[in-house]
């Protein structure tokens, strides 16, 4: 669907909005992030015209973090029924924790919302309303930290974040607020001024009020010039990326979960630097300050070859490095805790009373439960009354769960760590469902049945079953 452009800045926006539209298939639906103020309303209206509404799903995420919170979300489903625009919304909670920026957390779960909203929609492309201030603010706050190339790149107009879902694409990149005010006006559109914005105690406001018209004043081309500032350290940046990724094709291990210890410390610093900030990019990680990764890179050489990974003392984003049999990774906790202690993440017992059930799927520990045919000499077999002496249930580890992997009666039980441990078995790959019957564990994916829970005396005549864990990319 197309409209007449009627004024420069109703022609500037379309067209930008247009650019966008062309990369995608003809039937390529667009989800828009959707915050009620005037780029995202700018931005909705802008697509619904070009695109049409029925490709346009519009997403808000409902932060609480103001009192009029409600009222935006009822604008923000108003405005969006008013186009005949599906409207999806989802409430997050905002880390208040001591240390953590009250915006750099709002953004970290609005993004993750958002890219939820996508997934469960099927939508793979997320248009943003940034716009020409906004990058040169980004710019200036960036240079104001002392931060690296990656910082200066700034918003990058087409961008796909590590295991994210929906490619994030802001096709207002280069247009002026001011040019969106004007096509908001012209059009009459309503939105949402968020007080907060007028908040100078906040960094962004104070280079949007304080800093930015002074600018506009005494160097006009001040968002042009630092627009080109942003693409060459985004040129400079993807060529450090593309060492980086030479690098770890060396050092990569268990699917870039892990790196060799010794390739990493084979480079030199500015080089290892380099590959670790890559590394964490891939796994997800928010940037690490450059002392944190120095302190790391330091830490690991004094360590050197004795392994012993326990003397690491760098923790970020709720996870602490370790060094491990040559590998080094990052395992969810404190560093001052054990390694691979209590440090997995926290889930809901999930339970199945065994009728036969080929597979048994846990969505929350992105796998299935296999239980197959199996033959009576199978050394994995179990008969099916075992599953069947009581409720299935799966459960996240405690600490302290014992097993017996031996066949003889008498055999000694032994601590999952410690099985765990003897194989080489590393932390990251630790996260994995118990599966117990009744109050007896009897499966341990990685280590097997747990033969302390099986009857002494099997019935050779009864049919047996063998249960395989199955994650979530092996399932067809």
């Amino acid at each position: 669907m197309t409209s007449t452009a009627e004024t420069p800045a109703d022609r500037l926006v379309l067209e930008a909005v247009g650019v966008s539209l062309s990369t995608l298939a003809a039937n390529a639906r667009i989800a828009i992030a959707f915050s009620g103020g005037v780029d995202s309303s700018v931005l909705l209206d802008a697509a619904v015209r070009v695109a049409g509404a029925s490709r346009c799903v519009a997403l808000h995420v409902h932060h609480g973090l103001s009192a009029h919170a409600d009222a935006w979300f009822a604008h923000c489903e108003a405005f969006a029924r008013e186009r005949g625009v599906e409207f999806a919304a989802e409430r997050v909670e905002v880390s208040r924790d001591a240390g953590v920026s009250v915006e750099a957390a709002a953004r970290e779960a609005r993004y993750r919302a958002l890219d939820a909203m996508c997934r469960s929609r099927g939508v793979a492309t997320l248009w943003l309303a940034q716009h020409a201030d906004d990058q040169a603010e980004t710019v200036l706050l960036q240079l104001l930290r002392g931060a690296g190339l990656a910082g200066l790149a700034a918003m990058a107009p087409e961008y796909l974040p590590a295991r994210a879902s929906a490619t994030r694409v802001r096709p207002l990149l280069h247009l002026m607020r001011a040019q969106l005010e004007q096509y908001a006006g012209d059009r009459a559109l309503r939105w949402i001024d968020d007080e907060s914005n007028a908040d100078t105690r906040y960094a962004r406001n104070a280079l949007r009020h304080d800093v930015m018209p002074a600018l506009a004043v005494h160097f006009p081309g001040f968002r042009d010039a630092l627009a080109r500032t942003a693409a060459h350290a985004a040129s400079a940046q993807r060529l450090l990326d593309a060492l980086a990724r030479l690098d770890m094709e060396g050092a990569s291990r268990d699917e870039g979960r892990a790196l060799s210890r010794d390739a990493l410390l084979a480079l030199d610093d500015d080089r290892a630097l380099n590959l670790m900030r890559y590394w964490m990019r891939t796994l997800g990680f928010v940037a690490a300050s450059s002392a944190r990764l120095g302190d790391a890179l330091r830490q690991l050489r004094e360590i050197g070859a004795t392994d012993d990974g326990h003397a690491l003392r760098i923790d970020h984003a709720g996870h602490a490095l370790r060094s491990y049999r040559g590998l080094v990774y990052w395992e969810a906790g404190d560093s001052r805790d054990p390694a691979d202690e209590t440090a997995l993440a926290a889930r809901a017992v999930s339970e199945l009373a065994w009728q036969g059930e080929p597979v048994w799927r846990l969505p929350q520990w992105r796998g299935t439960f296999v239980f197959a045919e199996a033959a009576a000499g199978d050394p994995d077999a179990i008969a099916g009354s075992v599953l069947r002496r009581g409720v299935l249930s799966a459960r996240a580890r405690s600490g302290g769960e014992r097993m017996r992997t031996g066949e003889a009666p008498h055999a000694p039980s032994r601590t999952l760590k410690n099985l765990f441990q003897e194989r080489g078995i590393p932390a990251w790959k630790r996260d994995v469902p118990l599966l117990y019957v009744g109050d007896d564990l009897l499966f341990v994916p990685l280590l097997g049945i747990n033969r302390a829970a099986l009857p002494e005396h099997a019935d050779g005549a009864e049919s047996c079953v063998r249960i395989v864990w199955r994650e979530d990319l092996l399932i067809a």
